[in-house]
């Protein structure tokens, strides 16, 4: 790792190449893996490193075909797991799966304050503008609007000095839109701790968003595969006793 301080990422989130990134699953048709915090999902600028070029490399290195299948995003300040294809057939299949039954998905997160209760579910009618890379809840339809629903659990609360209060909590989206998680808790005047698009204040950290769990029905085998990534214990998830006890 090597410093830059122009980085709005933590330099322990930072990482040179692929041997770097953590496998999680991987066979002859696909890969799971763990994005880092500050890395693009797909390809942008040359200057800032992706996914689906460092994937490249790594199946480059392996004496392997180099082509590497995107079938869904995480925002560029949320780590954790990631599924991509090794063909372009099974891009295809994981993409129909997605958006199935057959995929679930759970991100971690801490938010501010704490949940008026211990789980429940989430329901917003949200807009994104794609100008401001925004979403916004909305009282009512209209051209645009998509439902957004998402379940989640409380796992922990704890006070902190200078009367903060975090609360960890695990959430598992029914609908996948542009920044669901982030906006539909902001708006009940939680938003996730180091979020300052959506409203927090504390600059101490990114957005602390983590995908923590991916199950999928293998698209050729039929097996269930399960994968789960863990954010670092670097504040604010070294906050909560949780993390010790799994």
């Amino acid at each position: 790792m090597t410093e830059d301080t122009e980085s709005p990422y933590p330099l322990f989130l930072r990482f040179e190449n692929m041997k770097d990134i953590k496998i999680l699953y991987e066979d002859k048709y696909l890969i799971i893996c763990e994005k880092p915090v500050g890395v693009q999902s797909q390809k942008g600028k040359e200057s800032e490193r992706d996914m689906l070029s460092l994937l490249e490399e790594y199946r480059k290195s392996k004496g392997e075909d180099r082509y590497i299948g995107l079938v869904h995003r995480l925002d560029t300040a949320t780590g954790g797991a990631m599924i991509f294809s090794k063909t372009l057939d099974i891009t295809g299949k994981l993409s129909a799966l997605i958006s199935s039954d057959c995929y679930k998905k759970a991100y971690l997160a801490v938010v501010h304050g704490e949940p008026c209760e211990k789980s429940g579910e989430l329901r917003d009618l949200l807009y994104h503008d794609k100008i401001k890379n925004k979403s916004y809840v909305c009282d009512k339809e209209r051209k645009g609007v998509k439902e957004a629903i998402a379940t989640y659990s409380l796992l922990e609360t704890v006070r902190l000095p200078e009367d903060k209060v975090f609360s960890l909590v695990i959430v598992t989206l029914v609908t996948g839109r542009t920044h669901q998680i982030r906006v539909q808790f902001a708006s009940r005047k939680m938003a996730l701790v180091g979020d300052g698009k959506y409203g927090s204040r504390d600059n101490k950290c990114s957005c602390a968003l983590w995908s923590h769990m991916l199950e999928i029905t293998h698209p050729v085998t039929n097996e269930k595969i399960e994968a789960k990534s863990f954010p670092e214990s670097i504040y604010p998830w070294n906050c909560f006793d949780w993390f010790n006890k799994i």
